[in-house]
């Protein structure tokens, strides 16, 4: 009989236990959907379902139509915005890696006199307000001729996504186990070989949460986009469907949500595939 019912009684543990961990993310996964699903929904209803104040918005009391995803791509720069937006993200995100992990590494392993006290000072850099830097960067986009072009972008978003980023690798470097090198260079490899060949591959959760986050913030920007390019085909995403679809006190609601869905939904996903290398990247965790 108690051995009939110890398997019952651990069981219904089990169900108690894995119902309390359901009940608890409910409000979070409800708080972190709900804003997806309202644009996923205003994306698709027809002009007249979307402005009727007479029922809960929520849902559809019309066919869903996809007028508002059509007028995007036919009636404005939408294409063009998009292509900008991931070749001005994936440029810095190249730029940030080339620079970020020499410097990076230098500041870790060269024993550099107040290394530590520089890594700091990069890092307090990227806290540097980015309205204090309008005047010299435009002055330096204007001597460029890089004014009303998407180009600008890419000379000036490094200047906040390399500092941070240097700061990670470099935390992150100094936990890699000095033994991997020692062991390398004993094989034959010199100062830049041990690095490409042996701390790069460990590294690469590091490398990665780098390339996450100044992609990310690239794609994101709105400030300096807004300030330096004002041309509607070298426009950003965010930047486009801001200044575009907003005319005066008109919104086109419909086309806001399908131009933030378009982006944002592919990114979402891309991101969770690596979401487990980005922790471990932030946390400074190395290999055993």
């Amino acid at each position: 009989m108690v051995s009939a019912q110890c398997p019952q009684s651990r069981r219904a543990k089990e169900v108690r236990r894995y119902g309390l961990i359901y009940a608890g993310l409910t409000p979070f996964i409800v708080i972190a959907v709900f804003p997806v699903y309202w644009m996923a929904v205003t994306a698709l209803k027809q002009e007249s379902d979307l402005y009727r104040m007479d029922v809960i918005p929520f849902w559809f009391y019309l066919p869903p139509t996809l007028k508002h995803f059509k007028y995007l791509f036919e009636h404005t720069w939408y294409a063009a915005w998009i292509v900008n937006t991931m070749s001005v993200s994936a440029l810095v995100a190249v730029l940030t890696l080339l620079t970020a992990i020499p410097a990076g590494y230098a500041l870790a392993r060269l024993r550099l006199p107040g290394a530590e006290n520089l890594g700091i000072a990069i890092f307090m850099t990227y806290l540097v307000p980015p309205i204090i830097l309008f005047l010299p960067l435009s002055r330096v986009v204007s001597e460029l001729g890089l004014q009303d072009r998407w180009w600008a972008l890419v000379l000036i978003y490094p200047t906040f996504t390399i500092p941070f980023c240097t700061w990670l690798l470099m935390g992150f470097f100094k936990t890699v186990p000095m033994e991997i090198e020692e062991a390398a260079r004993v094989d034959g490899c010199g100062q830049l070989g041990a690095l490409v060949r042996v701390v790069l591959p460990v590294s690469l959760p590091g490398m990665l949460t780098a390339v996450i986050f100044s992609f990310t913030l690239s794609m994101q920007d709105f400030l300096y986009a807004l300030a330096f390019v004002s041309i509607s085909d070298q426009k950003p995403v965010p930047v486009g469907v801001a200044t575009e679809l907003i005319r005066g006190d008109v919104f086109f609601w419909g086309s806001l949500m399908a131009g933030a869905l378009l982006v944002g939904i592919p990114v979402a996903i891309l991101y969770n595939f690596f979401l487990d290398r980005f922790i471990t990247g932030i946390t400074g965790a190395a290999v055993k």
